[in-house]
This record gives structure tokens, sequence and C-alpha cells, in this order.
């Protein structure tokens, strides 16, 4: 890992407590090149989260709330006639960004979530029958409340299948938490401008290195072999897309590149397949009704797959 990414990750990690885990899975999506919805109760710093890697990275950076009545164009842009030159102008909305931010995906409508699609998966954005190119480095973090339902818009199972990533932000432990209550009363967080300890050209750089990691076809097998089983198990009602089988292995190469390594192992595999996964499957009603959990699952199917030497 270079000295750079070694350093935006001390700075992350002494910023936002009680979240290694996340804090990594989700650097580790976005150096993979991917998109990540995070799911957490209110005051659990998922903003807060994003917004301090946006200034590690040094990119631009774009926050939308997303309210009942935004509009697509509040998100893309649009073209205007402008009287003083007699011509149209184009102006370009704030998707037009490194790392853009959509709060609260869930309190807008499908047609105004959709308007993220094209620019999650080509990375370029239509405006009025004109196609314009984002930057090479370009990421959608979404949050969304899981306790609050009404005047809510769940996101279609199509959408989400976008995202390489579905992160839970869950309570701290006790200490961790008390160690952010200190902090913010004491006045050490809670503010002030954060020192990019990186550029988006190094970013991009560390981004190609990534690609480079190794994956043994053993461990493609194993990757294979996790997909096909959420297809094929009764306790799963819709198993996993083609496109799941590629995010956990991207994602495990940033995950084994974090490590200092330039191959991926099976560890690394199971660490990246319930985030991957847990977004992407539906499971049957009958195993609803026993209490069981999406996570629950994946983690036994996960165990039930032979590990490759």
């Amino acid at each position: 890992m270079k000295p750079e990414l070694a350093s935006l990750l001390e700075k992350y990690e002494s910023r936002i407590l009680g979240q290694g885990t996340n804090l990594r899975l989700l650097l580790s999506a976005i150096l993979a090149g991917g998109h990540v919805l995070i799911e957490g109760v209110p005051g659990t710093g998922k903003t807060q989260m994003v917004r301090t890697l946006a200034s590690l990275l040094g990119g631009k950076f774009s926050r939308i709330q997303f309210t009942p009545d935004l509009l697509p164009s509040d998100i893309t842009g649009s073209t205007i006639y402008n009287m003083k030159d007699s011509s149209f102008q184009t102006l370009k909305g704030p998707i037009f960004t490194n790392i853009l931010l959509a709060d609260e995906i869930n309190r807008t409508p499908a047609k105004t979530q959709a308007a993220l699609l094209e620019a999650m998966e080509e990375k370029q954005v239509t405006i009025q029958g004109e196609t314009y190119a984002l930057p090479e480095v370009f990421f959608v973090v979404a949050t969304q409340n899981p306790i609050e339902f009404e005047g809510t818009y769940p996101l279609p199972e199509a959408q989400q299948d976008r995202f390489l990533f579905k992160l839970n932000i869950e309570f701290p432990e006790l200490e961790e938490e008390k160690r952010v209550l200190r902090s913010v009363i004491e006045g050490v967080f809670g503010g002030g401008s954060v020192e990019p300890a990186l550029s988006t050209e190094d970013f991009a750089s560390i981004r190609r290195e990534v690609q480079e990691v190794t994956i043994s076809e053993s461990v493609l097998d194993y990757i294979m072999k996790i997909v096909r089983k959420t297809r094929d198990t009764e306790s799963i009602r819709f198993g996993a897309s083609t496109r799941a089988a590629i995010s956990i292995g991207k994602a495990a190469q940033a995950w084994a590149y974090m490590a200092g390594r330039d191959y991926v192992t099976p560890d690394d595999i199971k660490i990246t397949a319930r985030p991957a996964l847990r977004h992407r499957i539906q499971i049957s009603p009958h195993m609803e009704l026993e209490g069981a959990t999406v996570d629950t699952i994946i983690e036994e199917l996960v165990g039930a797959v032979p590990v490759p030497r």
C-alpha cells in the first residue's frame, strides 16, 4: 500500500471513531471503482463519514438532500434559454463532481432516483440529448434511513444492484461511543476542515494499481460457487447477479491491496461477500417468518462453500 493511502486511512480512522471495518470497506469499494449504499439510523455519522473521506481525497464534493419534490434535472442539470445571447445554455447539475453524497436517497420518487443510473453505470450524463463525460474519479455514496417508512420510496432492486456495497452502520461499542461523546464535548471534533491526504490524480493512479492485484483461478471459482449457491438455496427467493460476482472480485482486489498484498486470498472474499450480496438477494418469506436475516443467510451460505487451498 502506498504511503499516501496509508496516511489517508490513518487520518480517516482518527476522525471517524467506532466504524473501523466500515471505513475500510467504504474505501475499498471506492478503490474498486464502485458506489456504496449506506444504511443506518439517524445520528450514527453516515454523512460525516462521507464528507470526511471527500475532504481527505481532495476532490470536488457535492451533497444532494433528496426530498419528495426533487426533480431529475435538479441532479443532472438542464438547458435554459439565454435571452441576452439568444442561445440555449446548459447548466450542469451537482452530479458533475468527484464525490456525490446522495443523502436520504429513499425520500425521493423512483423517477428522480433513476437520474443517477446512467452516471453510476457509464460515467456520463445526458442533458437534452447531449452527453457529457464525468470525471475519471467519480463515485456515489447514498444514505438511507431503515426505521422510517412514511414518505419514503424504497430503491428498486435494479438500482440497488448498481451499488457495489451496502454497508450497515451499527451503534459503536460503549467505550468507542464514549470517546465520540468526549471528543465532541471537548471540541476535538465537530467542525473544521480536513487537509487532503492525496490528490484525485494520485487516487486514480492507486486505483489502476489495484486492478493489477492477482486473482487466481481457484479464487475465481470460489467467488462463482458462492454467487451460484445464492441461486440454488431454498432460503433465498432471488439470487445474486453476475454483477455481484464482479463486485466481490473487484472489492477483494482493493481489500488485498490495502492489506499490502498483490494477490487475493479466500479470506478477502469472505470479508467482501457480505456487503456485496446483502442488497442483491431476497430471502424467502418462510425464512423471514422464522426471523432469519440477510446477513445470517449469507454467513451460512459462504460457510457452506469449500475454501480453496
